[in-house]
């Protein structure tokens, strides 16, 4: 699909051709986990490095079926306090390496039911973890000033969710996401990536229209009928939503246009 020459999603010092992150949870079997990351065409895949099991001889692993060429972005899932997510960040930075292992996916989770972040721990953990060099970008609710918090203490992106996690429910409040764009992206410079609550290609595709600088998914396509053809589908849908984003829709109007010029029109 043609959008521009350059149009790449820079997330510090990874450039990404792809504005699809995908996940690597739920699924039935590391084949088809695999398959998945591929059919998606997305560059990144973010791995919950608390569930993760370590690699142990003669037994696949999950690190086994993720792509040589995707960036790995550690997140901070299962997380409840600042100490645990500090934690967690450092263990990923030494099991990937210091320089593979700066990006971080910040979570801090406040609540366990309904998986909303804390969003004053996550806003303090992220600043502790900029501090120690890492590029992080922090999973958050909706609301536009603590997105903004995030950008003041360093948050290479904010990642707003869209609806639960896991939810499937899509953009429930286009309005919060508008201002967040506008004040995030467009105003501070700071991509803004919508988080959790997709929950098939049209979701993907709105939230593309609206400008978003990608999306990261896991559970629209893990928990699909059909994990391969879902992700197919996540793909076009996001580079449809970004294409026609860069295009510019028509403006809308109450009242019906004419297709066709009416000057010069045959008449009897």
């Amino acid at each position: 699909m043609t959008q521009t020459s350059n149009d790449f999603l820079q997330l510090g010092p990874v450039s990404l051709s792809s504005r699809l992150i995908v996940g690597t949870g739920k699924y039935e079997t590391l084949e088809q986990t695999r398959e998945c990351l591929l059919t998606s065409g997305a560059n990144m895949v973010t791995v919950a490095i608390r569930r993760v099991k370590p690699p142990q001889p003669g037994e696949q692993s999950l690190w086994d079926v993720i792509p040589d060429d995707m960036h790995i972005l550690p997140n901070t899932a299962g997380c409840y306090t600042v100490e645990d997510c500090l934690r967690t960040a450092r263990l990923a930075r030494e099991l990937l390496g210091e320089e593979r292992g700066r990006l971080v996916k910040v979570e801090v989770i406040g609540d366990p039911k309904t998986l909303f972040p804390d969003v004053t721990a996550t806003i303090a953990a992220t600043e502790a973890l900029v501090k120690e060099g890492f590029v992080c970008l922090p999973y958050i609710t909706d609301d536009p000033v603590s997105c903004l918090k995030l950008v003041d203490v360093g948050a290479t992106a904010v990642m707003p969710l869209a609806a639960p996690i896991g939810s499937g429910l899509g953009i429930r409040n286009p309005f919060n996401l508008q201002i967040i764009l506008e004040q995030v992206q467009q105003d501070a410079g700071v991509p803004v990536i919508v988080d959790a609550g997709v929950g098939t290609a049209s979701d993907a595709a709105k939230a593309m229209e609206m400008g978003v600088a990608g999306i990261l998914m896991n559970t629209a396509i893990a928990g699909a009928k059909n994990p391969e053809l879902m992700a197919s589908a996540m793909k076009s849908g996001v580079e449809a939503g970004r294409a026609a984003y860069l295009a510019g829709r028509m403006p809308q109007r109450l009242y019906a246009t004419a297709s066709s010029p009416i000057d010069g029109l045959i008449t009897s």
